[in-house]
Order: C-alpha cells, then sequence, then structure tokens
C-alpha cells in the first residue's frame, strides 16, 4: 500500500502496451483471478475455513481483522490509525510486504487481502477489467513539500519536453503515478502521440535510479522523498519537471480499494478502518513533524520486522491535499486524457462506479490520539 514500488523486471527496455503492462496486469487476467477467488470464498465460507469478509452485516458479526500488505522501511497510515488506537476493536494483519501500488490493489481483487492502495489510474484499470474493488479514500498525494520529480544530470542538453524524444527516463513501475505524469507533461508540452511513444520508460528499482542517472544508463531520474533529498545534497543533478509543476498544485494521486462484498457484509468495520484512516491523515497533517517522525520510529520498532529507521528523518509531510483523505470527482477525471490515449478508457469515466465517501465519517478534526503503547 504504497505509492509507487519498485518492480523486479528492472530491465525492461520501453515502455509496454496497456495489455501487457506488468504493473497493472493483463485486464482477462485480473478479472478471472477476480471471479476465481470470489468463487474460492464462496467455497471456503460454506466450509467456515474463510476468516475475512463472511458472515457479515445483519447476518452475523462482523470481521475484525483486516489483513494487509506493507512497505519495508516505512510506516503505511493504516498503521498509524491502529496505533493511534483509531481503529478501536478493528485490528490489522499483516501479510507480506507489497512489490508495488497495482500488485497491492491486486491482492485486495483477489482475496489475499482486505485492504490496499495505489495509484489512481491503476485503481481505476483495475476496476474497468472488472475487478470488485471501490476506491473509498485518498491515502496518498503531492504537495509542495512531498513530490516526485524527474532528474537529469546537471550538464545534460535535456532542456525541454521536446528533447526527451529518444531518451530513457527511469520509472519504478510501468502503468501508474509516473508514466502518467510523464504522458502528462509531454501531450501538455505539444508532443504528438507517435512523438511521445518515443520517449522510453525504462523499469529502474527507485534505489538504483540515482546511480543509473549518474552513469548515464538512463537520461531522466523519477526521484522522490528521501532518494530526491539524498541526491539532492549530493548535487550535480537538476529537475527537469516535477508532478506538481505538471498538475498545477497540491493533488491527491491515490486511494485505499475495499472489496465490494467486504464492504457490504462488514459496514461497521469498514466504517471504522476508512474513518480511522482520515483520522490518521489529519494526525500527521497537524502534528509537529518531529513527533510524526518518533511515532513512525516507535511503530517500525514494535512490529519487529529488522527495518532501518533512516529514511524516515526526511520525511516532510502527510502528502494529501483533501480533508480527511475524502474523494472528489476530479481525483480521477485529470487522468482522463492519459487513459484514454493508452487505451484503458474509451469515452467519459463512470466516476460512480469508482469511488465512495460513504465510510468516511470524519467531518471535524481528528480527536487527540492515545496510543496504543
Amino acid at each position: 500500500m504504497q505509492k509507487e514500488s519498485p518492480m523486479k523486471n528492472r530491465n525492461q527496455p520501453a515502455r509496454t502496451t496497456p495489455a501487457a503492462d506488468p504493473a497493472g496486469g493483463i485486464a482477462g487476467r485480473i478479472a478471472a483471478a477476480a471471479a476465481a477467488a470470489m468463487a474460492l470464498t464462496l467455497v471456503l465460507t460454506g466450509c467456515g475455513g474463510a476468516a475475512t469478509a463472511q458472515s457479515g452485516g445483519s447476518q452475523g458479526t462482523e470481521v475484525k481483522t483486516v489483513r494487509y500488505q506493507g512497505s519495508p522501511n516505512t510506516v503505511a497510515l493504516v498503521e498509524v490509525a491502529e496505533d493511534l488506537g483509531y481503529l478501536g476493536d478493528v485490528k490489522l494483519e499483516w501479510v507480506s510486504n507489497t512489490t508495488s501500488g497495482p500488485q497491492s490493489i491486486q491482492s485486495v481483487a483477489t482475496d489475499q487481502t482486505d485492504i490496499g492502495g495505489a495509484f489512481t489510474g491503476a485503481v481505476i484499470k483495475l476496476i474497468e477489467a472488472g475487478a470488485p474493488v471501490k476506491a473509498v479514500i485518498n491515502y496518498y498525494g503531492e504537495d509542495k513539500d512531498t513530490f516526485t520529480g524527474y532528474y537529469v544530470e546537471e550538464g545534460s542538453p535535456i532542456r525541454t519536453a521536446r528533447d526527451l524524444i529518444g531518451k530513457k527516463i527511469a520509472v519504478n513501475t510501468l502503468g501508474a503515478h509516473h508514466e502518467a505524469v510523464i504522458n502528462t507533461h509531454l501531450k501538455n508540452s505539444g508532443l504528438t502521440p507517435e512523438e511521445i511513444k518515443q520517449v522510453q520508460l525504462v523499469v529502474v528499482p527507485p534505489n538504483e535510479t540515482e546511480v543509473a542517472l549518474r552513469k548515464k544508463q538512463v537520461d531522466v531520474g523519477t526521484l522522490g522523498g528521501v532518494l530526491q533529498d539524498r541526491a539532492l545534497a549530493e548535487g550535480g543533478v537538476r529537475a527537469l519537471f516535477t508532478d506538481v509543476g505538471v498538475i498545477g498544485g497540491p493533488f491527491d494521486a491515490g486511494q485505499y480499494v475495499l472489496r465490494n462484498d467486504f464492504l457490504a457484509k462488514n459496514p461497521e468495520t469498514s466504517r471504522t478502518l476508512v474513518t480511522g484512516v482520515a483520522q490518521a491523515i489529519e494526525w500527521e497533517r497537524t502534528t509537529p513533524r518531529d513527533q510524526v517522525i518518533a511515532k513512525f520510529e516507535e511503530i517500525i520498532a514494535k512490529r519487529g520486522r529488522n527495518e532501518s529507521t533512516e529514511a524516515l528523518k526526511y520525511w516532510k509531510s502527510v502528502g494529501v491535499a483533501s480533508p480527511g483523505g475524502r474523494i472528489q470527482e476530479r481525483d480521477f477525471t485529470r487522468w482522463s486524457d492519459y487513459l484514454q490515449s493508452a487505451g484503458i478508457i474509451n469515452g467519459e469515466l463512470d466516476t460512480g462506479k469508482l469511488y465512495t465517501n460513504e465510510f468516511n465519517l470524519l467531518e471535524t478534526p481528528a480527536p487527540a490520539a492515545t496510543s496504543k503503547g
């Protein structure tokens, strides 16, 4: 449940077509896997085997354990919500660490987890492919303090979008946030679809991007967070453009999703979970930075996964633009042009099937938190 993560295939030479995109998944495979998983869940429920989204709502006690994937060396909003006591009697069960946002939400669709998050475009792509999930809250975004930059070496002759034709840009995964921003930047700069196709997107793990840029293995490197700060401290790089600059200000870029059957069978648990995340967003927004970092360090130490807290000192802001992470229609429609050009959608988006704010009950600032200890 992270905004972007490295994919294992870092040697892929260029952009793939939407149908073969390893990050977003093959549409038919996603739909088939989701259907198979739902069928398996029903079978297991009949045998008393499944323990996640069965017997909820009016038919019995709702589930109180929510499965999720984490990210190494970082702390997810759901984890903050649980630690601060915002989830009440709802508990999290860590299943594994995710490899990417698209993989995170595919795990939800196939009933391997109950909550996951990804870039908005990946959420749309999964739902358009028939996956039975719905976005319930924004969980990451970009602002003046937290953003992604697209960097070249200081002496690079690349100055404009047109200079990127025939060049290689390192991204952490295809079909997600970075590709959408790059595509939008190129189109806004006047490049034709054929010219945009000549800009190569190369999958490189984020931790290796700076080195790949400095060794001239790529012409542009996508950097954010601690990796961006470290590269700037080292010097010799400059931002060609940033995602905040392309969009024109702070924006929400990704959502947590829940399965439709989970929402139907566990409405109270869903409300507790989503509202708890909303409270966590506002806690991070309003709490002094040093206290937020200290809480992250405490959570990582308590979960005992042999992780480093070194990068936490670079944390700057929650990034989520909307109060309490409440979803707005424009969170989806701003990517319509990119999604149409990538062949993911035809015509206008049907946003009604994509998201709901029904389970986000936060209407006032989050109350003072009490750590679980």
